[in-house]
């Protein structure tokens, strides 16, 4: 955790907190603890399936089907609690949406710490899914609801850096903890973030929604600090809210439908990059690709690359722009999603005829790995790249858009259906993902995620607006006029 909070704060300093952000800082950092755990939690299996063939109980050894449900299930519980955000969103608010997630969280990671058969790691994976999809339909919005313009970008693609920082500490810790423990350090950023979210305000547009007032001024005032102009910009967002009344019927118009059809169609293109599955199972696809590195430090080694990328990432969001990151990012996606194609498609027969998990299980065996050939870090090589340019763009922009484009009148209900969207896309592909390999090779899916990254990049130049430096209140405005951002006052 002090190696966390180093870490972020110099981030979070890029604008200086005399300016009034350091209260937003803090709560920011509170909410986004949650994100830590999302990242932890998601990789969980990347480690601990290697870890797992090689141990003595046979109840816990998986076999192709058992390992697929382990890898997946994770992202049907996060369906599930992208959904649940739908509704807990606007009931309870953003910040007590978040603090609930806790609950599945602890759960789960104390059920799959005292696994003693399969089936209580799956429902410890499924718990700690829960927890996940409720996160991840939660933190951005409170995120971009509490946040000033000037460090939306920054702050925004803050969730995706704390989940890359969770999904580190998982690799990191696997290097020298068994199983078990990994579930029980996890518990630690869950209890903290629950702790300092009941000092942190709700925010402002959730207060206005519900008609408070008071509530809400007092909440922007221990924002952005008692000599700002908040008053001001409480009347803004007043302005905006009041002027919206959300109907069914007002799906059918483009300020609508538009922004939450781009939302979804992007929280979708996303997972079809094959991130998750490549992030379940780094470890185990290490091992198939006959990497001459120890693949667990492999893991690792990516998993830096990871949070150094997401880190240039966040300090060029309101310099570079959305969209200029999003093409980047698809492109080096695309390149080393291709390099990784051809190199298992050459090197396939490396296993002879080894299934996945005979192949786990002979790596864990004691048997003495390959000599040291350059050529197999292409599949390490390729998998940084890869991670690079997913946390370049496609992983914190995905978030930060849809907290920005969403309208402000349905934003909590919309949240929760991409965040559902995106989870079950995730839930496919994890659990087809290591059915095609043992069919086709490992090749064949790297080969449709290359082809997705050019999809990607036509989309980006199609249908994504450029929203860096506007107001959520502007960039509705973008969407109900089809035209501009400026707002005329009348």
């Amino acid at each position: 955790d002090v190696c966390f909070l180093n870490f972020f704060v110099p981030i979070l300093k890029s604008q200086d907190c005399k300016n009034g952000h350091g209260k937003l800082f803090l709560a920011v950092f509170s909410a986004v603890l949650g994100n830590f755990n999302f990242g932890f939690a998601l990789v969980f299996p990347s480690p601990v399936i290697p870890q797992l063939q090689k141990g003595n109980d046979p109840r816990l050894q998986m076999d192709i089907h058992q390992i697929s449900w382990f890898g997946s299930i994770f992202t049907l519980g996060a369906a599930l609690g992208g959904v649940s955000a739908m509704v807990l969103n606007d009931r309870v608010g953003r910040k007590i949406s978040i603090m609930l997630s806790g609950v599945p969280s602890v759960v789960g990671l104390l059920v799959m710490g005292a696994a003693q058969n399969f089936w209580m790691l799956l429902w410890g994976r499924f718990l700690t899914g829960i927890a996940g999809g409720i996160t991840a339909g939660s933190i951005p919005v409170y995120v971009s609801e509490i946040s000033h313009p000037s460090v939306r970008g920054a702050l925004g693609s803050c969730p995706q850096i704390t989940a890359v920082f969770g999904s580190l500490a998982l690799y990191a810790f696997g290097l020298v903890l068994p199983w078990r423990w990994l579930a029980v350090a996890g518990e630690i950023p869950v209890i903290i973030m629950m702790i300092l979210l009941c000092f942190m305000p709700t925010s402002p547009r959730y207060h206005i929604m519900k008609g408070n007032r008071a509530r809400a001024v007092k909440s922007l005032e221990w924002l952005r600090g008692p000599n700002s102009d908040y008053l001001t910009e409480f009347n803004k967002i007043e302005r905006s809210i009041n002027s919206q009344g959300v109907q069914w019927s007002d799906l059918k118009t483009r300020s609508y439908y538009k922004p939450i059809l781009i939302s979804v169609v992007m929280r979708f293109l996303q997972q079809m990059t094959g991130i998750t599955p490549i992030l379940v199972y780094l470890e185990p696809i290490f091992h198939m690709t006959a990497i001459s590195l120890e693949p667990k430090y492999d893991a690792a080694l990516v998993g830096a690359v990871r949070l150094m990328s997401v880190a240039i990432a966040a300090s060029l969001m309101d310099k570079a722009g959305r969209k200029a990151l999003l093409f980047t990012s698809g492109f080096l996606m695309y390149i080393a999603m291709l390099s990784m194609t051809m190199y298992t498609h050459k090197t396939q027969c490396n296993h002879g005829n080894l299934t996945v998990t005979e192949g786990l299980k002979s790596t864990y065996g004691g048997l003495t790995g390959p000599a040291f050939d350059p050529i197999t870090l292409i599949p390490l090589i390729s998998a940084m790249v890869i991670i690079f340019g997913y946390a370049m763009g496609w992983g914190p922009i995905t978030w930060l858009l849809m907290s920005e484009i969403l309208p402000l009148g349905a934003r909590g209900v919309a949240s929760g259906l991409c965040v559902g969207v995106s989870w079950i896309t995730a839930f496919v592909l994890t659990q087809l993902f290591m059915h095609v390999v043992e069919a086709y090779g490992l090749f064949a899916p790297f080969l449709f995620f290359s082809v997705v990254s050019v999809v990607n990049i036509i989309f980006t130049a199609k249908c994504v607006p450029e929203t860096k430096g506007r107001t959520l209140e502007e960039i509705e405005n973008f969407f109900r006029t089809g035209r501009t951002f400026t707002i005329l006052d009348s």
